[in-house]
Formats: structure tokens, sequence, C-alpha cells
């Protein structure tokens, strides 16, 4: 029964849509006839007239059904709606006036009289509709129970999350207002929703709305814009929340209404730089690829990624089997750890290696595994040593043997005028990787340099915020300290695309845009956080930098591909010239 309800309620509804263009049609031609009599009605010849108005009707109804205005195709009131209506009124108007031109006076029913008609009707068509999708979303609108937000961004992004709230009767939010920066938007309004100023302008008007909180709708908004929106909330009282990135939304991943609070990523990240993966990933399409320490942060995003582009075949190698298992059911929906795609080895592990490369015959090589953590290696150099440098000169040679043709070395800032133990073997890493390139002609072999990246296992982030939700005080090292930040899918991105754009023996560097001080982000945590936490000085430890570098002293930069991206020469060493005395 419920089900039979449900059903005729469409059919209830497309009827009386069908009704009330039947009555237009009949209005607007009693209308337009009775105008040609000057309203005396007395001389009207209704017979024939309701003849004309029997045959727009139907002639409507057999048009309206084939473009579907009456089978539920179009929401009430929607453009494609009235471009199907004027179809639909055009095609009527024509195949009953045409007959009406070429029957004789005699009929007493003017000739024009269904093109003198057909405007009215449409008009009254039109206003019928309009009157629907006017009580259509009256009904859909969120109650006054709902949080009272203004949101910042009246653009494209702006508009879609307008009639995603304003449409949605089970909204929390109820949009009160919109701010935008561009003067040209300063009278712009959506579904009634009008833009009351500027973003300096949101204390008044939070003060005039009472609003809760302020949703961030700008499409790529730089960490600088977020700063400033976070900021200005601040000084007015309220929230901000954030909508999530387009490119989420049309991979349905989110929705536009799924909204976010503020993180500290978007305060600290940049807008991402565009580097045209998709355009240069071909040499990835159709190849067996392997990345090492595929169970770290950077490698887990990377395995991800590269899945999208097609290798026929992706190897993933860590010594880590818990690593490999997230990373597993990141990459392929499971973490049954019995397939091919994984595989368990040390990188210190020469034979294995050679015997993994001799079998699987890789035709890309990432070389993501590596020891990261900086003051753990100041105390423990030998393992830096073992892992950063014998490890990816063995990932070197194996990689070698088997004639790969490209490999990637994922390096760090920190390899620039290296001042640490991890500076110094990942420059090691580097130069190995050159020496190859130079007795590989004709084969890629290079190096990718970031900074910190916002986010991986055991980085600055997780440590402060798993020190605040405790409870604990956040250590920072000097009041001064600056670092370069990158999110993790923007790193990989950067790695990706060296492979296609880079030349054997170069190290690629992105543009990291200005350093971030740390004490500006540690209290920026304890703020998002609400909780009231203490910050200590605890001094830079032994290898520690004040200020982080991306170019060696006496490395010359070009940019031959990306304006953002800068190439590199790095200088050569073989491995004999290697000396682990000099660390």
């Amino acid at each position: 029964m419920n089900q039979q309800t449900a059903s005729s309620a469409p059919r209830a509804r497309h009827g009386v849509q069908f009704a009330t263009d039947a009555l237009a049609w009949a209005l607007s031609l009693v209308a337009a006839e009775a105008l040609r009599h000057e309203f005396d009605l007395a001389r009207v010849a209704w017979a024939p007239l309701a003849v004309v108005i029997v045959a727009a009707v139907l002639v409507q109804l057999a048009a309206g059904w084939a473009t579907h205005l009456y089978r539920g195709r179009y929401t009430d009131g929607s453009f494609e709606e009235v471009r199907a209506l004027m179809g639909a009124v055009g095609l009527t108007t024509a195949l009953v006036a045409v007959p009406l031109l070429v029957l004789p006076a005699s009929l007493h029913v003017s000739r024009s009289v269904v093109l003198i008609a057909a405007p009215i009707a449409f008009v009254l068509m039109l206003a019928t509709r309009y009157v629907r999708r006017l009580a259509w979303e009256r009904d859909r609108r969120p109650t006054t129970s709902a949080t009272p937000v203004v949101i910042f961004g009246a653009g494209d992004a702006g508009s879609r999350l307008v009639k995603a709230l304003a449409g949605d009767a089970e909204s929390p939010f109820r949009i009160v207002g919109m701010l935008d920066d561009d003067p040209a938007r300063r009278n712009a309004q959506v579904r009634s929703v009008r833009v009351l100023g500027t973003l300096d302008d949101l204390p008044q008007v939070v003060a005039d709305t009472d609003a809760e909180a302020v949703i961030v709708a700008i499409g790529q908004a730089t960490a600088e814009l977020m700063r400033r929106v976070h900021d200005v909330a601040g000084e007015a009282g309220v929230r901000v929340k954030v909508m999530p990135p387009f490119g989420e939304i049309l991979s349905n991943k989110n929705r536009v209404a799924d909204l976010r609070d503020i993180s500290i990523e978007d305060l600290i990240g940049r807008q991402p730089v565009d580097t045209n993966v998709e355009s240069i990933a071909g040499y990835v399409t159709g190849r067996r690829v392997l990345v090492t320490g595929a169970g770290g942060s950077i490698g887990s995003e990377l395995c991800r990624q590269l899945a999208r582009f097609g290798p026929s075949e992706l190897i993933m190698l860590d010594r880590d089997e818990t690593g490999l298992q997230q990373t597993q059911i990141g990459t392929f929906g499971h973490g049954l750890l019995n397939t091919r795609d994984v595989v368990l080895a040390d990188i210190r592990d020469a034979d294995a290696l050679q015997r993994i490369f001799a079998d699987r015959r890789p035709e890309v090589v990432f070389h993501a595994a590596a020891l990261k953590h900086l003051p753990m290696l100041e105390q423990y150099p030998d393992e830096a040593w073992k892992t950063n440098v014998l490890g990816t000169l063995n990932v070197l040679q194996a990689a070698r043997a088997v004639g790969v043709g490209t490999f990637v070395n994922i390096s760090t800032d920190k390899a620039a005028n290296p001042a640490s133990v991890l500076g110094h073997s990942k420059r090691a890493a580097e130069r190995l990787t050159a020496w190859v390139a130079e007795n590989e002609p004709g084969k890629r072999y290079l190096s990718v340099r970031f900074g910190n990246v916002i986010g991986s296992r055991g980085s600055m982030l997780p440590t402060f915020r798993a020190l605040i939700e405790a409870g604990r005080p956040v250590t920072v090292t000097h009041p001064d300290v600056t670092r370069y930040f990158m999110t993790i899918p923007e790193a990989c991105q950067l790695v990706v695309q060296a492979g296609g754009i880079g030349r054997g023996g170069e190290v690629l560097i992105l543009d990291m845009g200005e350093p971030v001080r740390i004490l500006d982000v540690a209290r920026r945590m304890i703020e998002l956080s609400g909780k009231d936490v203490d910050i200590v000085f605890t001094g830079l430890r032994e290898g520690e930098k004040m200020h982080e570098e991306l170019v060696g002293r006496t490395e010359h930069l070009e940019r031959p591909f990306h304006p953002k991206i800068s190439h590199a020469r790095v200088e050569a060493a073989s491995p004999d010239q290697l000396d682990r005395a000099d660390w």
C-alpha cells in the first residue's frame, strides 16, 4: 500500500502539472479571442473556440509527453524544464495555428488567436512552475533550529554550497549571509542569500545575523588566506568550517555539504602546484613499477597515486608487514597479504634485492625507503649509513642489473648543505644516484628533494597533536626556527612528475614557498584544540639548522619544464669515494 502511494504521488503531481498547463492554454485563448471583440464575450464564437482549445490542449499533452515534461524528467523551475516547455509550446503553436491560417474565415475564430495566446500561455505555465519551485524550496529549507552560518566566497563553490545547504531540510546549517572580497560580487545574491560585505566585515555581520560559524567556500584557497580567515573569525568569536576539495566531490569521496573544521594543515599548507601529473605519467602506464618503503607515509600514498595510471604490475616492497597491509588496503581495497603485489624485504639485504629484482624485473623504481628522524640518527649514525647509503646503493645496483629505465630517489631538503647525519646520508644517496646515471646513458636515475611532509608518520604535526590531546606541554626547539612544509599528496605528485620530466643525474626541487615558523604552528594548533597547553623551548638539537635550505651552495638551478620545479645537477660519487669516516 505504501509503495502504491509512493509511486502514485509523482503521477498525480505530473497530472496536476498538465492540468495547469491545459488551463493556461484555455485562459490565454479565451483572453486572446475576447481581446479581438473588445472583451464583449457575447460576440465570442464559443463552439469554434472550444475546438481550438481542445486541439491546443491535446497537442500540448502530446508534445509535453514527447519532451518528458509530464514524465518527471525535470526539476520544477529548472532551466532544462523551461527549454522543454518552450519547445512544447512552440510545437503546439505551430500545429494549431497553421490549420487556422488555411481554414476559411467563416470559422468565426481569429486566425491569429493561437499566435496571440501562445506567449500568454507560456508565461502562465512559467508562473505556475515558479510558484511550485518556491513552495518546494520553502519546504526544504533548514529549520530555524539549524546553526546560522556565513559563507565566505560567492563564486562557483559558494553558489554550490548555498544550493546544497538551502535545499536540505535536514542540514545542520542555516545560511544567513555571504561574504566576498571581490567588489564585483558586492551585490550578488544566490537563492535569496545576499553578499553582505567582505571578510573584514565578518565581525559586524556576525553581530547583525547572530552567525555562529563562517564556512570557507573557495577552491584552492591558499594557507595565507586561511590564516586570515582564522584570525578574523577569532576576532568575531565564530568557528571556521571548510568545504572538501572539488576533486573529492567529483570522485564521490565527499559531498559539497560535507563540511569539516579548519585544520592546521589548512593554515600551514600551500596552494598545490599544478604538476600536470596525468599529462606526463605515461612512463608508468603498462610498466612494471616497484616502490621501496611502500609501507611508509610517502610510499603508501605514492602507491595509491601510481595505481591510477595503470601499471602492468605494482610491486610494493617494505620490511614492515603491517605497513604493507595498510598500503594494500588503501591501494587495492584488501589486506590479504598473499598476493604478488606485496614483497617483504629489507633494502639492507643486497642478496635478497638482487633475487627480487631478477624475478620481478621492474622497469620503473621509486625509492622511498629510508630512516628519516634526525635526532635518532644523530645518536645512531651507523644505522643511517646502513639504510640510507648502503641500502640505497643496494637498490641502485639491483635496478641497474635488470636494466631499470627510470629510477627516482626520494630525498630531503636536509641534503642541501648537510649539517646532520640524516642530511649527509641523504646527500650520499643523491650522489650515488647521480653516479649510476653517469654510467647508464639513456636512462633516468634522478632524485627529488622536498621539505617536511605534513602529516607523515612520526612528523612534527602528529607529535604536536598527540602532546596537545594528552594535555602535555608542546616542545619547540627555538622560537625562531622555521621549516618548509608540503602535503603528502603534493609530495607524491612531484615524485611521479619527476620520473617524467627529470633528466639523469639531476635533483628536482619544488618551489616550497615561504618557510613557516614552528612556534606559530604550535600556537595555532593549541588554539584550534581549545586546550590550555604550555609551549616549552628545548633548544636546537645536534645537527639541526635554524632555517632549512633547499639548494646547495654549489648547485645551479634551472627551470626548463615547470615554473615551480627547479632542476639542479648533483656531483656524482662512486661507492669507492664515499667514506663513512667523513661523518
